[in-house]
């Protein structure tokens, strides 16, 4: 699947990582959609001709890994999982094409927008340094000292960028996610597609394209999903129709190998 997909993005115009920068989007609209991986080939192709893609190096798919921060009874997800208005999460996020690590918080406002704030730092032993901590306290009420990992999450991503559009599309694939405790999973057959744009989605021609594929929006974390496979947590049964959201896609993308 990955060489099929590298053979059609070596179709794309492609943009540095400096021509992103008018599309950093710190301040947006999140619209994720998910959708067997088998199908991202047929996405790429309609997206020819209408976004760049980034190309780092000589490579346009680019590995990540999360190391996602919480309190000792997850209060970030509990907040997640309940709907909270204003909830945040904290992550150190390394991007491996590029070598850099982030300590990134992203905010959901009211008004349905995501901010996110980000300096350069790293995780070490577990702990924030003090430049972490301090970043932390600037943004949020709590004690950043109880603040300990709780959760990896390592994918692979392709990122576009609109020709004349301030937006930009990701593609994940091949995830996983591990707990402190060295339990694991993977969705190798699940991909998320997500738009950072401006104003609603709705505006997007890209919104338009995608809903071929019969997939529309829907609210999925990354961070919610994994800690509710790998820990026994209180508000993990709301989660429950993602979860039989992901294993209904899984059975599509094994009923198309099948036919």
């Amino acid at each position: 699947m990955i060489s099929e997909i590298l053979k059609i993005l070596d179709s794309f115009n492609s943009v540095r990582l400096e021509g992103m920068e008018k599309v950093k989007l710190m301040d947006r609209v999140d619209t994720k959609y998910l959708l067997p991986a088998n199908r991202v080939s047929d996405l790429l192709w309609m997206m020819q001709g209408r976004y760049m893609v980034l190309e780092i190096g000589n490579s346009r798919i680019s590995s990540y890994e999360t190391v996602y921060l919480d309190t000792p009874d997850h209060y970030f997800f509990n907040q997640h999982v309940t709907g909270r208005t204003g909830r945040v999460k904290v992550r150190f996020r390394n991007y491996k094409s590029t070598g850099i690590t982030f300590l990134e918080i992203k905010k959901k406002t009211k008004k349905n927008r995501t901010v996110k704030w980000r300096i350069e730092n790293s995780i070490s032993d577990n702990k924030c340094n003090e430049k972490a901590i301090e970043f932390i306290n600037s943004h949020l009420q709590l004690n950043s000292n109880e603040l300990k990992p709780v959760l990896t999450n390592s994918f692979e991503r392709i990122t576009f960028a609109s020709f004349d559009k301030n937006e930009r599309i990701t593609v994940d694939l091949n995830l996983s996610f591990t707990s402190p405790e060295g339990k694991s999973f993977g969705m190798p057959l699940i991909a998320i597609v997500e738009l950072k744009s401006e104003g609603p989605a709705v505006r997007s021609p890209f919104s338009r394209l995608i809903k071929q594929f019969s997939n529309y929006p829907t609210g999925f974390s990354k961070y919610c999903i994994g800690c509710a496979m790998l820990h026994d947590l209180p508000f993990k049964n709301i989660l429950k129709p993602k979860i039989l959201l992901i294993n209904r896609i899984e059975n599509e993308y094994n009923g198309s190998l099948s036919a």
